[in-house]
């Protein structure tokens, strides 16, 4: 059985992964209005797997016998200046789910329920390579900038990605 706490603390992060789907569909967005679909998928399936995993927590409410409670949230961000700013926000914007994570992690260390714990560890290891891929990224942009055949090439690339949930 969750405490309150914990489950209250569970179904915000609900809240925090679908907002974490339309602040992402944002970003998409404004790569599509600058024609640069390859940037718009990347930030398209990044919203889909922040859609997925706010039905991972949402499954597992209610696997624990609880109710999952789906509230609503604040616009994101929608006007954006580069692809840079972008990356910088999505890198920061990881680091607070990281950090959301964690306080999730150790509330449910100090209540010792080992089925969170458990639970809560896919989501840490995830979090490192959301924080490294948008790292990466943001690294590969301000190393191309924003015109010519760099930010193309890396268009392209970004192109290919595609959501599989069986690799979740």
């Amino acid at each position: 059985m969750l405490s309150k706490n914990l489950l209250t603390k569970l179904n915000e992060q609900i809240t925090h992964e679908f907002y974490s789907a339309q602040y992402y569909l944002a970003m998409a967005a404004y790569f599509k209005k600058e024609d640069l679909d390859g940037f718009a998928n990347f930030f398209i399936v990044q919203a889909e797997e922040e859609r997925f995993h706010a039905m991972k927590y949402f499954e597992f409410i209610n696997d624990q016998g609880e109710e999952a409670i789906i509230t609503g949230f604040k616009d994101p961000k929608r006007e954006f200046t580069s692809a840079e700013e972008i990356f910088s926000l999505a890198l920061e914007h990881e680091k607070l789910v990281s950090s959301l994570i964690n306080d999730l992690m150790n509330i449910a260390q100090e209540e010792k329920h080992h089925p969170s714990i458990g639970f809560l560890q896919w989501f840490i290891a995830e979090q490192v390579e959301e924080e490294a891929s948008m790292s990466r990224l943001l690294s590969l942009v301000k190393r191309v900038g924003e015109q010519g055949h760099g930010i193309l090439m890396l268009d392209r690339e970004l192109a290919a990605r595609t959501f599989n949930p069986a690799a979740e």
